[in-house]
């Protein structure tokens, strides 16, 4: 249920709502606008009078939400949210980055040498993954809290926030100095996982699962709100169609819809999304242009010897080329 209240309401009126509403069990959560302020009545609320609330001098409107997605309803805040990671650096309302780097950290020399080219192209964090999850056993899984350790040295070196992917609770103490936690698309749905993680003061990347709809998404990051932490970041990185020709099929008619939607910002990963090299700068361009937050490429300096999806993995060289690619789109995508 949502309450828009009128312009500078009398504060006795406005705290008596409030205890009112408490008592009966609801959460409430403001939200300032341009033109209104919100409040967001989550929990059962099949027992409030809406007629009774709506005859309140302080006011001016009062309706049901049928969705089943409260915190990251855009009704419910209707301003983009700005996630904000170590550095200063923001993502959402207008803000802009770029994530890059290699798929899974393989040493130190690697990681940092990435880290230094995708900087000085104009990347603002640094991905690597350090626990892997592999369809095969007996693919490469990472080198675990040592790809950890060396994303800290690259960040060291760089200044580079870095984002890495968590795939068990258990390992949630190893990425206490990480500024920017992956929950990966295999793990859209691990709901104590994302119970975890919503209980945490640090940015949360949230991939779009394999076959997941949008709703089933959001519904995710519900999860993550409701715990407490409202630095979601969501990642639209392919879904599983019929098609084989491509590793996933890129939906990105789902970034103009989500940002319909939620009020969260969304992040496109070309790289998962194609499975091609070279499919990744064209997908970069038309995510950007349909009006995504920030891209995720990987990027490795020698794809063809990378332990992990080194065929989706650009060169510095060929992700120096994406960017500025990118930075030509993105004025004419954006107008504020």
């Amino acid at each position: 249920m949502i309450v828009v209240l009128k312009d500078n309401p009398d504060q006795k009126q406005l705290d008596n709502l409030v205890s009112w509403l408490k008592s009966m069990g609801l959460d409430i959560h403001f939200s300032q606008g341009q033109s209104a302020t919100i409040m967001g009545l989550v929990g059962d609320t099949a027992a409030v009078d809406m007629d009774l609330i709506n005859s309140l001098d302080i006011v001016e409107t009062v309706k049901r939400v049928q969705e089943p997605y409260k915190n990251v309803n855009r009704k419910f805040h209707p301003e983009d949210t700005v996630v904000e990671i170590a550095g200063g650096i923001k993502i959402g309302g207008g803000n802009f980055q770029v994530i890059a780097g290699p798929c899974s950290v393989e040493s130190e020399d690697q990681i940092c040498l990435v880290a230094r080219e995708v900087k000085t192209a104009g990347a603002r964090l640094l991905r690597g993954g350090a626990f892997k999850p592999r369809t095969s056993p007996y693919a490469f899984q990472g080198m675990r809290a040592e790809g950890i350790d060396l994303l800290m040295e690259a960040k060291e070196k760089t200044g580079l926030p870095i984002v890495t992917e968590v795939m068990d609770i258990s390992q949630l103490p190893l990425f206490e100095n990480v500024d920017v936690i992956q929950v990966g698309a295999r793990n859209m749905q691990n709901f104590e996982l994302l119970k975890e993680v919503g209980h945490l003061n640090k940015p949360i990347l949230l991939k779009r699962g394999l076959a997941n709809t949008l709703q089933e998404l959001l519904m995710s990051a519900e999860y993550i709100m409701a715990g407490g932490n409202e630095k979601v970041i969501l990642c639209e990185r392919g879904i599983r169609t019929f098609e084989t020709a491509t590793r996933n099929t890129l939906d990105l008619a789902a970034i103009p819809l989500l940002k319909t939607m939620t009020h969260l910002p969304i992040v496109v990963d070309p790289s998962h999304a194609t499975g091609i090299a070279s499919l990744v700068k064209p997908m970069a361009m038309a995510a950007t242009a349909a009006g995504a937050d920030g891209l995720m490429i990987e990027v490795h300096n020698n794809p063809s010897a990378a332990l992990c999806d080194g065929a989706q993995s650009l060169t510095p060289e060929a992700f120096a080329d994406v960017m500025e690619a990118v930075n030509l789109i993105r004025p004419l995508a954006y107008k504020g």
